[in-house]
């Protein structure tokens, strides 16, 4: 069922990079939440949390969440210069939630893994007040939560058998994008299976009654997911190193459909060219998933990459990782190097982890601001 992805690496390039900036710490940056405006946080290794709002000129590091010092926290969303919330990933109650509403100077612990053997991947909001919240599967199922009041309440997904799988899938908790939530609530995640395959599953909601959550007064809006689908991904490999990494959406199209790119590769091995694919037409909703027109580049990214985001205003879209960034103006289709200018740092486009654009984090502490004239059509 899988395609094999076109190997061939064109030695064309781009000029222009990221400008590195300065950190104050050497902390492994996975989360990142670029607001806009020069606003935006960061999160890391060892209760690592930055907050900036000149656009990167100062990170300002923000007191570390009670007994988080030890914690990764692999994702952060946040919704002004005052409030955020911010994942960490790791066995069982290491998976944790805090949340902030005074621009980081204290932090509430919101939510605890209550599964010994779970392991968060992702956390998402579409809004203020709705998030989604992912992780490995438990006794084969995918640990899925939303919240309809900002994080204060988390509960199940209505339907969840949705989420049942194998017991060796999983998700890879490299950049907090492992999924996405495009337009009004439609989320796609890729599920990586450690032995067979890649795959996907795609799910849609609609209203659902207001109800009283359990532990508040407030009353919350749910959602019923009115129909699922998931099929294989045409990758060229997958494994226990490598698979989908990261899953990003532009606009509508006049169908109402979303163009989709996803991006991977084997962690282990970054220096073998990477795996994208690329969705960029409406289903015809009588077809098999499996048939779905998802399709590997034709020009694959030039190592493995664990974050990918779209620049509206250039219609590009732009992939990194441990070895370098790429770009694609057509869709996915085909990807070339973005490389440093002879001005800039020879590496400027490598040692990255984690992109919210303008801004991409990576290990000992990198932070890197896309420089404007990167993506100019």
């Amino acid at each position: 069922m899988r395609a094999a992805l076109l190997l061939t690496l064109i030695a064309a390039t781009t000029q222009a990079q990221f400008q590195i900036q300065t950190s104050n710490t050497t902390a492994n940056l996975r989360g990142i939440h670029s607001l806009g405006n020069g606003l935006a946080w960061a999160s890391g290794s060892d209760g690592t949390i930055l907050h900036t709002e000149d656009n990167g000129a100062h990170w300002r590091r923000c007191t570390t969440p009670p007994n988080a010092e030890t914690l990764d926290f692999r994702g952060i969303q946040a919704f002004d210069n005052k409030t955020a919330i911010v994942m960490s990933s790791g066995p069982g109650d290491q998976s944790r939630l805090y949340k902030t509403t005074d621009g980081c100077n204290t932090w509430k612990l919101i939510f605890t893994n209550p599964d010994k053997d779970g392991f968060w991947d992702a956390l998402l909001f579409n809004n203020r007040n709705h998030g989604v919240l992912f992780g490995d599967p438990v006794n084969g199922k995918f640990y899925a939560r939303e919240t309809f009041n900002g994080g204060l309440h988390w509960q199940t997904f209505f339907y969840d058998d949705m989420l049942r799988t194998g017991s060796e899938s999983g998700m890879f908790a490299a950049s907090n994008s492992s999924f996405v939530i495009a337009g009004n609530g439609k989320i796609i995640f890729a599920v990586d299976n450690l032995k067979e395959f890649t795959g996907y599953f795609e799910a849609e909601f609609g209203p659902h009654p207001c109800h009283a959550s359990d532990s508040t007064s407030l009353k919350t809006c749910g959602h019923d997911y009115l129909w699922t689908q998931s099929g294989l991904l045409p990758l060229a490999k997958t494994g226990e190193s490598s698979g989908v990494f990261s899953v990003a959406a532009n606009s509508k199209t006049a169908k109402g459909f979303f163009k989709l790119v996803a991006v991977g590769g084997d962690y282990k091995k970054p220096d073998e060219p990477g795996s994208a694919i690329y969705c960029t037409q409406d289903p015809n909703p009588s077809e098999n998933v499996e048939t779905w027109p998802w399709q590997p580049a034709q020009t694959p990214p030039h190592g493995y990459r664990s974050a990918v985001a779209y620049n509206a205003p250039t219609k590009t879209w732009i992939t990194l990782g441990p070895n370098g960034t790429d770009i694609s103006t057509d869709d996915g289709r085909n990807w070339r190097a973005l490389k440093p200018s002879p001005r800039e740092a020879p590496d400027s486009d490598q040692h990255w982890n984690a992109l919210s654009l303008p801004f991409a984090v990576g290990p000992a502490g990198r932070i890197g601001l896309l420089n404007p004239t990167a993506l100019k059509p």
